[in-house]
């Protein structure tokens, strides 16, 4: 039988000056480690039915059990709170033909769009009798359709020592739009979206700007701004589907035009929140600057809930967009083809000089670019920019397929050459930048770590991919503004790493993949690129010295942030600041922190 406990010793010094009590945790022990933990189904602490009951009053009866989203192909959900019949064979062929689409899986109340983090323990089969369980995901979800029923959900959450997750599109790699045991909170359906001629508000910026509710998308956004006269534009990822005012502001956030006027974090203007404790604030550069300056590229959900955000709006510009092929429907000469990759690679510090962002995809024998993109540009001005490159592939005898088109604007190259991701896999994630330093002294060396990131063990040949963005977040703003690391001040080549990861597989090959992607494949990364740094959002949660490899200077600032803010841990994403003493106990179960 758990016990109860306050956390006293060291959190009480983490605490300190905290007007609010610490949370009654459950103590219990794992591996002979005393832990204090959140509380969970079949503790004592846990609400009662009429507790529920009464949470989902408040929120006017958004309140609703969570069903995975595959459970339609199965006869039975066997639940936490008990087995239910959920086989239906049109629900079961939607989600089977559906799963790989991140707008369908976005839409469901509590879904990742990458599977890994949740245990893969109910996907679409075709066979019903396969058992379904919840796996990793929270028992309840409030689909908020107001910034109350947000409130409402932080505040019983805090009040019951429950853990909580913020979960707006499911675009997340490292898991921390899941955890098991606890409540969610969707904020997806704040869809809200105002634009402003001249902001009139705190700081020196003059120009345009948009106000965004917590729930819009990418691609969305992009698409109103272009219908404004005249069309502006709006840092986003590039990906469609990615939430622009969660994770991606708060993590710092990059796209096509940050060559040009940084990380999304650098273009917050304002924040509309909910704090931990419950309360409505502005937080900008008046208002709560401590928080404001946080909330841009701190890690996400480690500070606030973001309700909305402000951000800068650009003018719209002409465009113009080139593709580069290197695959083996040209060459199976494997040399052949990582001299094509290196010759590529060799040039990324002229490109990014240039302003251009690229995007590119790397796996064997098959280098896939597309787009690079050059904003302002005519593509006879991008054939020059890389003609040099061109050149290299002929003398060396590497084959390649390219195109290059013009485009009125931005937008339009984003919606034309922009190609779409996949949902519904399972895969490990890290990922490292490498600086105008690292490319400049050791071009080669970065190429033999890519390597060891496709084929990380002898048994894993060919297995591992690459997804690259060569941008500089620092060309047109060398000194940052947001809490994002400020090595991203000299970058060249931010490189996500990926290991899938079979399905069903054990606790021990799963461990066993962790310990390939931090200490083989992101250390090859690391030790190639020795003056660069890990983007949060896009990067091993596992790592060692995480604090300095995704913030840098800046952690100190944001660990005392982070305790005047929720002192209490009510927020939790994994390696976000101030998170050093919790941890996922018991087979990826209970979130505890150590005693």
């Amino acid at each position: 039988m758990a016990s109860w406990l306050t956390v006293g010793g060291n959190f009480s010094t983490l605490i300190s000056g905290a007007k609010s009590s610490p949370p009654v945790l459950v103590e219990r022990t794992w591996n002979g480690i005393k832990y204090g933990c959140k509380c969970y189904l079949g503790d004592e602490c846990w609400p009662s039915a009429s507790s529920w009951a009464e949470l989902n009053s408040t929120v006017d009866g958004n309140l609703l059990v969570n069903i995975p989203p595959g459970a339609s192909c199965h006869d039975s959900f066997e639940g936490p709170l008990g087995t239910v019949s959920t086989y239906d064979a049109a629900a079961c062929a939607d989600a089977t033909a559906m799963w790989s689409d991140e707008p369908w899986t976005v839409e469901k109340p509590a879904a990742a769009l990458w599977t890994y983090f949740t245990n893969d323990t109910c996907r679409p089969t075709g066979n019903p009798a396969e058992p379904c369980t919840l796996g990793y995901y929270g028992v309840y979800v409030i689909e908020a359709k107001s910034r109350d029923h947000i409130k409402a959900g932080v505040d019983f959450s805090r009040e019951n020592n429950i853990r909580l997750i913020i979960r707006n599109t499911g675009h997340d790699f490292i898991g921390r739009s899941t955890g098991w045991g606890s409540l969610i909170i969707n904020t997806h359906s704040f869809q809200d979206v105002e634009f402003i001629s001249e902001y009139s508000g705190p700081g020196n910026y003059i120009g345009g700007a948009v106000t965004i509710g917590a729930g819009v998308q990418g691609r969305s956004l992009l698409t109103q701004a272009n219908a404004q006269n005249p069309p502006v534009t709006v840092i986003t990822g590039e990906c469609p589907t990615v939430g622009v005012a969660g994770g991606l502001v708060q993590g710092g956030g990059h796209g096509p035009l940050t060559p040009h006027y940084g990380l999304v974090a650098d273009s917050a203007l304002s924040f509309e929140v909910l704090t931990a404790d419950g309360r409505y604030l502005t937080a900008n550069s008046e208002e709560n600057p401590d928080l404001f300056w946080a909330l841009k590229g701190g890690g996400p959900s480690a500070f606030a809930v973001v309700l909305s955000v402000t951000l800068k709006t650009f003018p719209e510009q002409k465009a113009a967009g080139v593709t580069v092929m290197i695959n083996s429907t040209l060459t199976n000469d494997t040399d052949l083809f990582w001299d094509g990759v290196k010759s590529f690679h060799k040039y990324s510090n002229k490109f990014v000089a240039a302003g251009l962002y690229v995007y590119f995809e790397l796996a064997p024998l098959r280098l896939h670019i597309q787009p690079f993109v050059g904003i302002g540009k005519t593509s006879a001005e991008m054939e020059a920019l890389l003609q040099p490159m061109f050149d290299e592939f002929k003398a060396r005898g590497v084959p390649y397929d390219t195109t290059s088109k013009d485009f009125d604007t931005l937008f339009d190259l984003y919606t034309d050459l922009f190609e779409g991701e996949a949902a519904g896999t399972s895969a490990l994630t890290g990922g490292w930048m490498f600086t105008h330093q690292d490319v400049e002294e050791n071009n080669d060396g970065i190429i033999e770590a890519f390597k060891t990131v496709l084929s990380p063990r002898e048994d894993l040949k060919n297995q591992g991919f690459i997804i690259g963005h060569l941008w500089d977040a620092g060309l047109n703003m060398p000194i940052s503004n947001s809490a994002t690391n400020p090595r991203f001040r000299n970058s060249t080549d931010f490189a996500i790493v990926a290991l899938p990861v079979p399905n069903g597989a054990s606790l021990a090959q799963k461990e066993d993949l962790q310990n390939v992607l931090t200490n083989i494949q992101d250390a090859a990364m690391k030790k190639a690129g020795p003056n660069g740094c890990a983007y949060v959002n896009e990067g091993d949660p596992y790592q060692p010295d995480w604090q300095d490899h995704f913030w840098g200077t800046e952690y100190p600032k944001l660990l005392e942030t982070r305790k005047k803010w929720d002192p209490h841990g009510v927020f939790y994403a994994i390696s976000t600041p101030g998170t050093e003493d919790w941890e996922v106990i018991e087979y990826g179960t209970r979130l505890c922190r150590k005693l």
